[in-house]
Order: structure tokens, then sequence, then C-alpha cells
């Protein structure tokens, strides 16, 4: 078991790739730059490939595999070891991580080919899939933390990586500042943990949870301030307003880090931490409540946006929502599926996005679109199966995902019905939005200048990776697919460990097929069930307005103009948050903390006290005039004055 006892390799390789990109790379022909960044993420992906392989051998009595390396911190009673672990739930990530984080490297090569800085963005890249590595294989909240806080830092430098473009720039600040937020009661959610478990190793909390018992109000808040993190970090309501912002960074940054891996960091937590919320019922209905209006709000925003890259971007606020959903629910496996499903499909689409974008010569407005399936069809194709995909349509990966999340909203454990019709809702808008995107992009009128781009397909280094993604885009689901005919969610029965091995004692749940519901009639109902029904009537209705009678998207703007702008402008959140945070603090820290206290008092008392020093030296320095019969006279009164003191002191004694 080489790679298993030696899981550090895994992340050592991604590692050493952005060193030496980093340091040596500038210098070097794209060639090389390319061999390093690819190699290393492909090296370390064959690896967790082997260590799939090996963890497959492993008893259950072994799982979750831990190996501690070293003593990190030691300081009385808290003390942290360098130590990674792997089970069903990291195996999942692992292969997304480094297998979707491969193509999008290849993707880069064709994308990036004439930017500026391209060694420093693959060593960006490289050091962004060691930080995640990080985040998922740690077997503790440290150091679970330090991959947390290094994929901020990671999305900070891709999303600005045009540095001398002051949208990016700022686009970047607001990510690295706005997800601090969310960091704040991540952090204070690990301290009160450590506070009650004494530990911050998984093992050891989960296994108090199991055999102790510990006041629900305290698991309570430990949910909601780790939920903070994940609020932050994955983008929800009310800190979702970095996301959008950071399609300023390059696309593949789009496709790699704001679709498939960091901002389902927060997901994979929750999911982590599960026998912390599952005791903790209220902290479970906040994470739901949350998914479920982010699910739906960014929904609504999508509907009108016209920027490419802007509608994928709500669009992934609102299936990171759908994940939370699933978790709040209780349904941990089916949030973790559609994770995986989300990274097949929306990465897919944010690389066919770039591929449109690449043919467009940079233009990204939908609006100045229009035609392109037949300049280029593999685009076209693979970005309709990711389409298919995201609007729930049978046969397509979300189809079984998002069913499942909206099955266990309606029906199970913890089920409650206005989170159900949210995310009901939430699809059907989802739908529609998706299917505009694609017949204002690829079908109609051609609405730009030919003379002036020159549309043309994207190289194979690009399209390569489309294909692949649109493949899992329509099989990647197909491991839950006999649950629908009665069978076995082999999906889930992989995550069953996981998710039961430190569960609270409960009764077990009854299953549509325990109930008497044959396979057939289960199978029904999934291919008719009001998602999927709803889902075809959004691509219905999207073909009417954008392909059967195009006005009547401009009359019904026009006749709900108030609606109208308050969806294109983001129901301004934006300006709220400027009006009544942003402003009143700038105000707060320029006029009473930098200009009244700390020029009017600190620097004033420190000011005013030379300016005493400097003026009572002036005075003394009169005495030095340089006449010795002055300094004789002096001498003299000194003496004088000292015999007198003498005198005095001597004449009290007696």
């Amino acid at each position: 078991m080489f790679i298993l006892d030696s899981l550090w390799i895994i992340l050592a390789l991604p590692l050493l790739g952005a060193a030496v990109n980093g340091l040596l790379g500038k210098n070097w022909p794209k060639s090389a730059v390319n061999s390093v960044g690819i190699g290393s993420v492909a090296l370390s992906f064959l690896s967790v490939l082997e260590a799939v392989r090996e963890f497959s051998q492993l008893t259950p009595s072994q799982i979750p595999f831990v190996r501690d390396y070293f003593s990190w911190i030691a300081a009385g009673p808290f003390r942290v070891d360098f130590s990674l672990q792997i089970d069903q739930l990291t195996v999942v990530m692992l292969l997304v991580v480094t297998g979707v984080g491969l193509l999008v490297h290849i993707y880069s090569v064709g994308y990036m080919a004439h930017e500026g800085g391209y060694y420093r963005f693959f060593s960006y890249l490289n050091l962004f899939v060691f930080f995640m590595l990080t985040l998922v294989l740690g077997s503790n909240l440290i150091v679970m933390f330090v991959g947390w806080e290094g994929v901020g830092l990671c999305s900070y430098l891709l999303i600005g990586f045009w540095f001398l473009k002051k949208s990016a720039t700022d686009a970047g600040k607001k990510a690295f500042i706005t997800t601090r937020i969310g960091d704040f009661g991540f952090m204070l959610g690990i301290f009160l943990t450590f506070w009650t478990f004494n530990t911050v190793e998984y093992k050891g909390i989960f296994t108090q949870l199991q055999q102790g018992s510990f006041a629900e109000s305290t698991l309570t808040l430990i949910g909601l301030l780790l939920f903070a993190g994940a609020v932050g970090k994955s983008a929800q309501i009310p800190i979702y307003v970095w996301l959008p912002d950071a399609m300023e960074g390059p696309t593949p940054v789009s496709a790699l880090i704001h679709a498939a891996t960091m901002v389902t960091a927060g997901v994979y937590m929750v999911a982590r931490m599960n026998p912390v919320f599952s005791r903790a019922p209220e902290a479970m209905f906040v994470v739901a409540l949350i998914g479920a209006l982010t699910a739906f709000y960014s929904a609504t925003i999508g509907l009108v946006q016209t920027d490419i890259k802007k509608v994928l971007a709500y669009s992934t606020v609102s299936q990171l929502g759908y994940m939370f959903l699933g978790c709040g629910v209780g349904a941990y496996a089916a949030g973790v599926f559609h994770l995986m499903t989300h990274a097949f499909f929306k990465g897919l689409l944010f690389l066919a996005a770039g591929s449109v974008i690449h043919a467009m010569g940079g233009e990204q407005d939908m609006r100045q679109m229009g035609g392109l399936r037949r300049h280029i069809p593999i685009t076209y194709w693979t970005m309709l199966i990711a389409t298919l995909a995201i609007a729930g349509i049978p046969g397509f990966a979300g189809f079984f995902s998002k069913d499942e999340i909206l099955e266990a909203a309606q029906s199970g454990p913890h089920a409650n019905t206005a989170l159900w019709l949210l995310g009901v809702a939430g699809a059907a808008l989802t739908s529609f939005y998706m299917f505009r995107l694609i017949f204002l992009t690829f079908f109609g009128k051609e609405r730009f200048d030919e003379h002036k781009v020159h549309v043309h397909e994207s190289p194979k280094n690009m399209t390569i990776p489309l294909m692949i993604l649109a493949f899992l885009s329509i099989f990647g689901g197909w491991v839950a697919a006999p649950h629908f005919a009665g069978g076995t969610d082999y999906f889930e029965k992989f995550l069953h460990p996981v998710f039961t091995q430190y569960a609270p004692a409960a009764a077990g749940t009854e299953t549509a097929a325990e109930a008497g519901e044959s396979g057939g009639m289960q199978l029904l109902h999934a291919l008719t069930g009001i998602p999927v029904i709803l889902g075809i009537l959004g691509l219905l209705v999207a073909w009417w307005f954008y392909i059967k009678n195009t006005e009547a998207p401009k009359r019904l703007a026009a006749s709900l103009h108030g609606l109208y702008l308050l969806l294109l402008n983001k129901y301004y959140v934006d300006e709220i948050y400027l009006a009544v945070i942003i402003r009143p603090l700038l105000w707060i820290s320029t006029h009473v903390f930098w200009q009244t206290i700390d020029v009017g008092l600190i620097d004033g008392t420190v000011n005013g006290a030379a300016h005493l020093a400097r003026q009572a030296g002036g005075e003394v320095r009169e005495i030095q005039s340089g006449s010795t019969r002055s300094y004789a006279t002096w001498v003299l009164v000194g003496a004088a004055g000292f015999t007198a003191l003498l005198l005095g002191l001597w004449w009290k004694v007696r």
C-alpha cells in the first residue's frame, strides 16, 4: 500500500509543480511550463487512482485510513498533528479535484496560449490544486483550515491574474475580503469544537459524539459557526456577492475554482461534519433554508443577465444552494452526488463558454452572438449536453442528483414542503435561463460582424476536455440509475459508511420499494415528476421567447419594467451593502479612527511631547553661551545652591 502509506505524495506533486514553474518558468519555453504544470497534476491524478485501488482492498474496520506524519502544533492541551486520511468521501473529492483539474490544465494550454504571465498562471493553478487536496485529505479541522485559506489565496491570485485590469483586481480583493467574513465564523467554530471535545481530529470528535452526551445548543452553535464559513466559501446568501464578480478572472479559473472545486469546499465541510449537524436539527434547518433560498434567489437573477459568464456564475450559486438543501434535509449523499455531477456539467459549461469567447475574439455579451452552432459545432453540442444535464432532463447526470435532493426535501426524514417548493421553482427557472443562453448564443440570426470577428472552432487541446466532460455529464449520474427502478443507488451505497458510522440512533426510513411501490412505478414517477415537467416547460418557454417569438422578451421586459430592472441590477444588493455597510465603515475609519483617534489623539500626543521637548531644549540651550565668565557664574550659583541644600538638611536632622 505504497500510496496509502504516503498520501503526502498526492499533495507534494502539484506543490512541486507550482514551485518549479513559479521560480524557474519565466525563462522557459511554454512547452516546458506545460510539461511541469500538466505533468504534476497528471501524476497526482495517477497517484489518486492507485490510492483508490489500494483503498478498495481495505476492510471496513480500517476505514477511515489515517496516517500521522509529524507533530505540528503542541501548546498545552492543544495538539495538532499533520495527518491525512482517506475514506469514501475523500475518494470522491480526490477524483473530482484531480480529474477535473487535469482537464482544466490541458484546456488552459489553448485558452491562455497568447496571454502574458503564462508560467505564473500554471504556477497558481498547481498551487490551488495543492491546497484543495490539503483541504480534502486533512484528518482534522486545522489541516482542513490550511487548505481552506490556501484556496482562498489562490482564488484571489487567479481572479486578479490580469492585474493591470482594475475590474479584475477589484474583484480579487472583493472575493478575498468577503470570504474572510465567513472564515471568521469558521475559526470560532473550530475554537468552540476544541473547547467542547478537547480535540480537532475528526475521529476523536465523532467518537465522543457517539459515546457521550452533549448539549444540543452547543452542537447547534458549532454547526452554525462552521456553516458561516461554508456560506462565505460557497457563495450563499447573504455573502454570495463575490462569486459573480470573480468572472473577471480567466475562464479556466472560473471552471476549476468557481464551479467544480473551491466553491464546493463548504458543501464538503458540512458533509464531513455530518455527525455534528445530524445532532443539531436547528442548524440543519438553517443549512437547508439558506440553500433553498439561494437556489431560488440566484436563479431569478440569472433570468435576465446578458454576459454569458455571469449567467453561469449565478447558476453556480444556485446549484450550490441545492447541495446545501440536500445536506440540510439529511440527504448528505445526494448533496455530494450533486457536487460531483455539478463538477462535470458546470465545469463543461464554463469551458464551453470559454470556447465561445475564444471564437468571438473576447466577446461575452450574448446579445452580440447568435447562429454560432454552424461555426463551432463541437462547442455547441457539448454545451447543449451540459445544459440538458443542469436542467435535469432525464438520462443526463444532473437529473439523477437533483431529483434525489428534491425527493429528500419532499419525503425524507427532514422533509419540508416550503423548501421543496423553492427547490422545484428554482429548477424550473434554471431550465429556462440555461436554454435562453443556448438559444441566444447558438441559434437565430448572427448578430456579429463577420468582417471583424473570425469565428472558428477551438483547438483540440480545448475541445477534447469538452468532449470528456460531455461524456461524464451524460453518464456520470448513471451509478444511481437502478435506484429509480427499485434497485440500488450505488453512489449512496458507496458513501453510506461515512454518513452512518457515527450517525445518531434513529428509526430507519421507509423507501418507496418497502412501501410496496414497484420499480416500474418508481421509474414512472421519476420520469413524470413535477421537477421533470417543469424542466421541460422551462425549455419550451425559452424556445417560445427566443426562437419562435423573439420580440416577446422585449415586450415582457417593457410591461414588467420595474421587476426587470430589479433583476437586471441583481436586487441592488451591492449598492445596499455599499450604502449600509461599506460607506459608513469608511466614514468611521476616516473621520473617527484616523482623523480623531490616530491623527488627533495618538499623533497629537506624540507630536505634542516632541514639540514640548524641542521647545524646552531650545530654552536650555541658551545656557550654552560659550562665555567662560558665564560658565563660572553658573558653577558658583550651582555650588551655592547645593551648599544651601546640604546646610538645610543638616539643620533639619540636628
